[in-house]
């Protein structure tokens, strides 16, 4: 019989009775995307995003939802240009470890990777077509894509908070997940 130490069975235990415990969250899809209209998707949806630099400055973009699996896939893929303030944003129901590529990607781009209290883990630029993988290394709630350069010429660096979407509005429902609204401080 194989020694397994009590240590490594109470860890295991528990381990096992967290997971089943663990609740999905309530995704609100409609809310963060738009509807199909005749076959076709409409315009992709956008949201508002702030970023509270540590030095009090406050930088709005105008950013794109990348919500479902083939959105976040494509990405700013094929892209020709991106104005100096919009982006594409990359948020995830459960905190993960992301890793982007900048395979078919023209544009060089600054990857912000977004801790779940909305604080940035990481800025990394993203080489045009490269295929190296970009991670903060760490569990993230999003990842935002700006154009390359952006995020050190406003200053933006790690530590530096982020929210988007109507944060004076009524909070969602406990244990609810909304791809365009992301307001870590109204949960302190």
């Amino acid at each position: 019989m194989p020694h397994f130490p009590l240590g490594r069975a109470c860890l295991l235990a528990l381990f096992l009775a967290t997971a089943a415990c663990r609740t999905e969250p309530v995704v609100d899809t409609a809310n963060a995307t738009k509807s199909l209209e005749n076959g076709e998707e409409s315009a992709a949806r956008s949201v508002s995003l702030r970023i509270s630099t540590a030095s009090g400055a406050r930088h709005d973009f105008a950013v794109e939802l990348a919500i479902d699996e083939q959105s976040q896939e494509r990405g700013l893929m094929e892209r020709a240009s991106l104005p100096p303030d919009h982006g594409m944003l990359f948020p995830f129901p459960y905190p993960r470890i992301a890793s982007f590529w900048m395979k078919n990607t023209p544009l060089p781009l600054d990857l912000i990777f977004i801790r779940p209290d909305g604080t940035i883990a990481a800025a990394l630029p993203g080489k045009p077509n490269d295929l190296h993988p970009i991670s903060a290394g760490e569990p993230v709630s999003a990842v935002l894509e700006i154009s390359g350069g952006r995020a050190a010429a406003l200053g933006i660096k790690v530590g530096d908070r982020v929210q988007w979407g109507d944060c004076a509005g009524v909070p969602p429902a406990a244990g609810a997940w909304r791809a365009d609204r992301f307001c870590p401080d109204q949960a302190r």
